[in-house]
C-alpha cells in the first residue's frame, strides 16, 4: 500500500484577517498487494505552527470505506482548516484485507500545508 498526497491552499475560503486559513488535499492510496482491501477508518494527527495539535479520527473517507483491489488506486479531496499559514498533518488509515478479514494499519505520510505568502 502506497499513500501519495498533494495539497492546494484555497485562498477563496481563507481569512488571513481572522487566522483562518483553508488547505485542500489530494490523497492516493496505491494497492501495490495481492489481495483487495477496504478502508475502515482514519486517524489524522494536524498541527498548526503555532504549536496546536488536533487529532480526527473517524469511518471511512469522505463518507466512504472505499474497496482497493490490486493494482488499483483511490483518490478523494478533502480538507483542513488551520489558524496559521503554515501546518502540517500526518496519520494512519485501518484497512481490512476482503478475503480473510486481516485488519492492519497503513501511514499517511506527513505533510505540510503553506499558505503562498509564507513562501515568498
Amino acid at each position: 500500500m502506497k499513500v501519495s498526497v498533494e495539497t492546494f491552499y484555497q485562498e477563496q475560503y481563507s481569512k488571513p484577517i481572522e487566522n483562518s486559513y483553508f488547505f485542500a488535499y489530494r490523497i492516493t492510496i496505491f494497492n501495490g498487494g495481492d489481495f483487495s482491501v477496504q478502508l475502515l477508518r482514519r486517524h489524522w494527527f494536524i498541527f498548526d505552527s503555532n504549536a496546536i495539535k488536533r487529532e480526527v479520527e473517524g469511518e471511512g473517507v469522505i463518507g466512504q470505506q472505499p474497496i482497493i483491489h490490486p493494482g488499483e488506486s483511490h483518490q478523494y479531496i478533502s480538507g483542513c482548516n488551520l489558524k496559521t499559514n503554515i501546518g502540517k498533518m500526518h496519520g494512519t488509515y485501518l484497512m481490512e484485507r476482503i478475503d480473510d478479514k486481516k485488519q492492519f494499519y497503513i501511514n499517511i505520510p506527513e505533510f505540510t500545508m503553506i499558505a503562498p505568502e509564507k513562501s515568498n
